[in-house]
């Protein structure tokens, strides 16, 4: 299945249903009056996020969605049939934005959760609303309410604990492969990564999800390579995995050109908790790693660790220090949502 993270909408709610002018006229009944009925309401535009999607591929065919109108009304006081409601089934994580993409209408992080994108008409009042003291016999209905109808943005962020960042061939996939049951593309030519993918990660007898995302090249924000338009499926991550490659020319300018990528796009992600490993050692000795590891702690990196997704020496090791960062970032969560301060190291 074609993965797809940013569809065009097009909505509208069902108008409401007119009104009816009717009298009733039976044999027999001396005073009749009136007797119409009002119309139907016009159907909701609903927006609902549900488990098993992980793309919006079912947009890129269909991106026009129209709610039924209601009925009009009918005599012998007879409402008219409320239109049927349209729901725009989304994957966990979907934010749904304005036309100007840029105003957050709702962000559905939960399966279940629903947003009222268009609400639908009310339907027009039948004659029988306008009957009075002084006006026994009204000859007018109210028509229904237009729907409403917008142009709507879906932009898919998929739900990870864990983003791998780095630059091309920075070994991410072969990493993913070799933690998870992800398979990844793996190859020897930079961008074989062309849209992310996720793994189920485990370690200690614990499970976390980790995001593999297509890589970062210098003036990824202005849109070379494949620019930074994936960075957003890593802005819900509680921790990025940033893997540099040892057998690089100059593995620290590597490490700067992605800090200063994740900078530019902005979003907090330069901000977030980072676990840094100086990958593919299988192909380095123990000096040259030492030396590698100094130049990244003099360009920023507070902490390197060492692995190879390749053979798997170090990387039980980087799995445990991420998940740490993971469990720090939900205790923290469940303070915030307590009431309570932070930790603090």
């Amino acid at each position: 299945m074609k993965f797809l993270d940013l569809a065009k909408v097009y909505i509208r709610s069902g108008s409401g249903g007119p009104g009816c002018v009717s009298f009733r006229r039976e044999k027999f009944v001396e005073y009749g009056g009136p007797d119409g009925g009002d119309g139907g309401k016009g159907g909701d535009v609903w927006a609902e996020a549900v488990e098993g999607l992980n793309t919006l591929i079912d947009y890129r065919y269909q991106q026009h969605f129209r709610a039924k109108n209601g009925e009009h009304g009918m005599g012998r006081q007879r409402t008219g049939r409320g239109g049927e409601d349209v729901v725009l089934k989304v994957p966990v994580g979907t934010e749904i934005l304005d036309e100007d993409q840029e105003t957050v209408i709702a962000d559905l992080t939960a399966p279940g959760q629903r947003v009222l994108l268009a609400r639908g008409g009310n339907g027009g009042f039948g004659n029988l609303h306008f009957k009075s003291s002084t006006n026994q016999a009204p000859r007018r209905a109210n028509p229904g309410q237009p729907g409403v109808e917008r142009t709507i943005w879906l932009r898919l962020k998929l739900i990870a604990d864990a983003g791998l960042v780095g630059l091309p061939n920075a070994g991410k996939s072969t990493f993913l492969a070799a933690t998870s049951n992800a398979r990844p593309k793996i190859a020897d030519y930079p961008f074989t990564t062309l849209h992310p993918n996720l793994g189920v990660v485990g370690v200690d007898g614990a499970e976390f999800v980790m995001a593999d995302i297509p890589g970062l090249i210098e003036g990824a924000h202005e849109g070379k390579g494949i620019g930074d338009r994936f960075l957003g499926h890593v802005e819900r991550c509680a921790v990025l995995l940033h893997l540099v490659d040892g057998t690089a020319q100059d593995p620290a300018e590597d490490y700067r050109i992605v800090r200063a990528e994740l900078e530019s796009y902005g979003h907090g992600l330069a901000e977030k908790p980072s676990v840094v490993a100086l990958n593919k050692i299988d192909a380095l000795d123990e000096e040259l790693c030492r030396m590698q590891a100094d130049e990244l702690r003099a360009a920023g990196a507070a902490h390197v660790m060492f692995c190879s997704g390749a053979t798997g020496r170090g990387v039980t090791e980087v799995l445990r220090a991420v998940r740490a960062v993971i469990l720090r970032a939900r205790e923290d969560a469940a303070r915030a949502e307590a009431g309570d301060e932070p930790w603090q190291p």
